[in-house]
């Protein structure tokens, strides 16, 4: 007999060798079901039912034979086939084996394996129980975070000890700029000249003010000041230093001027205000012995390694010995240095210009001391979610007694100040005051620094004025936008990685650099480059 199939899968025909029924043909009648389809399916079978059969018999000779129960089964073909839910009474006999190990440690003595590698080669040799192996992998776990916080607190001290370090190139310029002041005359000319003397008081003009002991810092502030102005025959500067500097800082300016701004370069000595009876306080900040173990000792002791590594900076930075400087602290005395002025913009000199300032001098400050841009609100939460608790010690009852915790703060380094506004308030007093709490509390009310004391002082009479003004964050947040960067009008290299040293953030560093002039005579003899 023979059985024949037509192509169009419709017609079956038997045919047998002899007999009354020697051709049959059946039509196939119509069903859910082709015959087309069936023969596929049998086709497919017939391909796959061999690697089934292989395959099981592999997995049968690796011991798969000793699983107990389908589940196991399912695993040994596939990870991803699962046959039951809920877990098996190995996982349940793994997890209390963890639950086991968290409470107890190795004997003294034991190995802990340095890589995982070393530990499977350990397990092979010694055939370790379940809770064993989770404690040595515990161990090994502990080992490594130890390792890695160790190397966050070297990280954070190095960049800390770099940030606060003089770099070889400006150091060399300091020096060398002095030295051209002892031997040329016109080094030494005045400052500004005779006949424009006149502009460092006069109301109608716009009056910056600079205090600073870097030289670079400095005529980067005050040329982008003057390049990115409007009117910069009306920019008059007032760039206050230490005496150490003055010449330097003095030279700086006589040989490379920015007509028609005019700049003034003074020396703390040569104002008739700065005598140590007036600056108490200021005075104990320098000798007082807690305070200078604080900024000058081992940074490192009590460090703690719990915080994240962008606290732990913030921490290590207010510890930065320039803080207990008097140029730090000088702008609490502005009223005073300058008692003819009227109004002024006071930049500090991680900062760079790149609007015009014009503007800044129109704003009704509404009876305010302190035009200032609020850092508690805005789109980086990383920079601009500071308020009171972010800088004070609200467990001391002194503090938690006279302030709010969620009151905003606000940012130094670009500020408007209406002298006539601050004469008629005790800013000053109070910002004596709480130095002297503090003091008295042996330094617990805040972290230290400068900023602390002044969002006290300030407290009640600070504007605030729109964040185009002032971009913070550059020196220690690294994910700012550059587009924010270029539309800002004054950005801001605020935190350790200065836009002048070596730690700088790369993507930030050319907005400062494009205002350092590199073919200057002094900036090449000391071997400054553009990086």
């Amino acid at each position: 007999m023979q059985f024949h199939l037509s192509p169009s899968m419709k017609r079956i025909t038997i045919s047998t060798a002899s007999g009354p029924l020697d051709s049959l043909k059946v039509k196939a009648a119509k069903r859910s079901v082709s015959y087309r389809c069936l023969f596929w399916t049998i086709l497919a079978l017939a391909f796959l039912l061999p690697f089934v059969f292989i395959t099981t018999a592999l997995i049968t000779l690796e011991g798969l034979n000793k699983c107990s129960s389908i589940d196991c089964v399912a695993k040994k073909l596939s990870p991803s086939i699962t046959w039951k839910k809920g877990t098996t009474s190995t996982d349940t006999e793994i997890q209390y084996a963890f639950i086991q190990a968290l409470g107890e440690r190795l004997p003294e003595g034991a190995s802990i394996p340095e890589t995982f590698d070393d530990f499977l080669i350990e397990l092979q040799e010694k055939r370790f129980d379940a809770k064993t192996c989770i404690m040595k992998l515990k161990a090994m776990v502990d080992v490594h975070e130890q390792r890695q916080n160790n190397a966050r607190l070297q990280a954070a001290l190095y960049r800390h000890y770099a940030s606060s370090g003089i770099p070889k190139g400006m150091h060399c310029l300091s020096l060398k700029l002095t030295a051209e002041y002892s031997s040329n005359a016109r080094a030494r000319q005045d400052l500004p000249s005779a006949e424009l003397a006149p502009s460092l008081i006069d109301k109608s003009l716009y009056h910056l003010v600079l205090v600073t002991d870097n030289v670079l810092a400095a005529s980067v502030v005050v040329s982008s000041s003057v390049r990115n102005s409007a009117q910069p025959h009306k920019i008059v500067f007032h760039v206050v230093t230490d005496k150490k500097t003055y010449a330097a800082m003095h030279t700086w300016f006589a040989l490379n001027p920015l007509a028609p701004a005019v700049v003034e370069v003074k020396g703390l000595h040569q104002f008739d205000w700065m005598k140590r009876e007036n600056i108490p306080v200021l005075e104990a900040l320098e000798t007082q012995q807690d305070i200078r173990r604080y900024y000058h000792g081992n940074h490192a002791v009590g460090a703690d390694l719990s915080v994240s590594p962008r606290i732990l900076a913030s921490k290590l930075q207010a510890r930065s010995p320039t803080y207990i400087s008097i140029l730090n602290h000088l702008r609490i005395y502005l009223p005073q240095l300058f008692p003819r002025l009227e109004k002024v913009v006071f930049l500090d000199d991680d900062v760079v210009v790149q609007q015009d300032l014009s503007q800044l001098w129109d704003i009704d400050l509404e009876g305010k001391v302190n035009g200032a841009v609020e850092t508690c609100r805005g789109e980086n939460k990383e920079v601009m979610s500071k308020r009171f608790k972010t800088y004070f010690n609200f467990s001391h009852p002194l503090i938690g007694a006279n302030f709010d915790p969620e009151q905003c703060a606000w940012a130094y380094g670009m500020n408007i100040f209406d002298l006539q506004a601050w004469r008629q308030t005790n800013v000053t007093d109070i910002y004596h005051f709480w130095q002297k709490q503090n003091l008295k509390s042996n330094l617990t009310l805040w972290r230290l620094g400068t900023l602390p004391p002044a969002l006290i002082a300030f407290s009640g009479y600070v504007h605030p004025i729109s964040s185009y003004w002032h971009l913070i964050g550059l020196g220690y947040y690294a994910n700012s936008s550059i587009d924010n960067i270029r539309r800002s009008g004054v950005i801001h290299y605020n935190g350790h990685a200065k836009p002048w040293l070596d730690i700088a953030i790369p993507e930030f560093r050319p907005f400062w650099t494009k205002y350092v002039n590199y073919s200057n005579e002094f900036i090449r003899r000391c071997n400054i480059l553009e990086s």
